[in-house]
């Protein structure tokens, strides 16, 4: 699992060091804060224990700089520069950590540094999901075929998503903690999901329904529930969603957020990023005392401009909490309205 991540002089973050749970961890903060840029980076670290790509390539293809120009990572400042970014993971009661250095002057991967528990960092697969915040199961038939053989501005969460959800179901019989997920999601979605030839449908009593024809949110749910029932989602993996709730009925918020506490107590690290209060007050009130949770709020410091963190683990001690900030100035604004 992941358990520490530092940025010096990376993107928007002049110097930024996060410290995670082992279940759940939830960022929170205004546009630009970073929020997407921690899931990012955490996701290609592991992803390249699976596909055995360097650090760097897989931070080029996951970030995509301008003409693939990786020194463009770098905090923007006057002249040249240098950035770096460090993950730390704990394996079998190992800490291990991995370090990407570069400066503005660097176009290629092959021109960073790579330091730390290189070779241990991979020794170990982590298995891991990246949910973006636009749907692409809609879109998945050629989609693979034509982001490998042409040069398209998508950046590689896209296609890895559809590979993932591409996945045959493992032999065998489920087993009780994946029975207990898909029973949930067949509540709402009234089905199950199939694919033939790289495109999707949910299989209900109305037959096969392709996902261009349905909503939004019954996509989003039907990639969890494919990504379940493929074996992707399994103790020890990991998941990122950025923006879980984007064109979700809160109806549908609340069996998403039942899906994650389920997934974090049964062994997944799961990371997300939101705007959306339905999400974080749902939390609150489906999390029991057992489970593992932090709450990280990024914010711009008033004097220095420059981006920092509040970890909690707490729900009312989320602090500065700009989510609960705007809804309490709507209810202020409509109550000075009404009198």
């Amino acid at each position: 699992m992941f358990t520490r991540i530092m940025f010096d002089k990376f993107t928007a973050f002049q110097s930024l060091e996060v410290e995670f749970s082992k279940g759940m961890n939830v960022f929170i903060g205004e546009n630009g804060t970073g929020k997407t840029h921690i899931l990012k980076a955490l996701y290609a670290s592991a992803d390249i224990t699976i596909t055995k790509k360097s650090f760097a390539e897989k931070i080029n293809k996951v970030f995509l700089p301008s003409q693939e120009h990786i020194g463009r990572l770098v905090k923007r400042g006057v002249g040249k520069g240098s950035g770096a970014l460090e993950v730390q993971r704990k394996v079998n009661d190992e800490n291990l950590k991995l370090r990407l250095s570069f400066t503005t002057w660097d176009k290629i991967p092959e021109s960073t540094t790579i330091s730390g528990h290189t070779s241990k960092w991979f020794e170990v697969p982590l298995e891991a999901v990246y949910i973006p915040v636009k749907e692409m199961l809609a879109n998945a038939v050629g989609f693979r075929s034509l982001y490998d053989s042409r040069k398209i501005s998508f950046e590689e969460i896209y296609s890895d998503i559809i590979t993932k959800a591409l996945m045959p179901i493992p032999r065998g019989p489920a087993d009780d903690d994946r029975k207990k997920i898909t029973k949930i999601l067949q509540r709402d979605l009234e089905g199950t999901v199939t694919n033939t030839k790289e495109e999707f449908y949910l299989h209900n009593k109305q037959g096969n329904l392709e996902f261009t024809l349905l909503a939004e949110g019954l996509r989003k749910l039907g990639l969890l529930w494919t990504l379940i029932q493929n074996g992707t989602l399994l103790s020890g993996s990991v998941l990122f969603w950025d923006e879980p709730e984007t064109n979700m009925n809160p109806k549908l918020i609340r069996t998403v957020i039942e899906i994650l506490i389920e997934l974090q107590r049964m062994g997944v690290q799961v990371f997300i990023a939101t705007h959306n209060y339905v999400v974080l007050k749902e939390l609150d009130l489906q999390l029991q005392n057992t489970d593992s949770i932090k709450y990280h709020s990024l914010f711009r410091n008033p004097v220095s401009k420059q981006i920092e963190i509040a970890s909690t683990d707490q729900y009312d001690k989320i602090d500065p909490n700009r989510i609960l900030d705007i809804f309490s100035e709507m209810y202020d604004r409509e109550i000075a309205r009404l009198y």
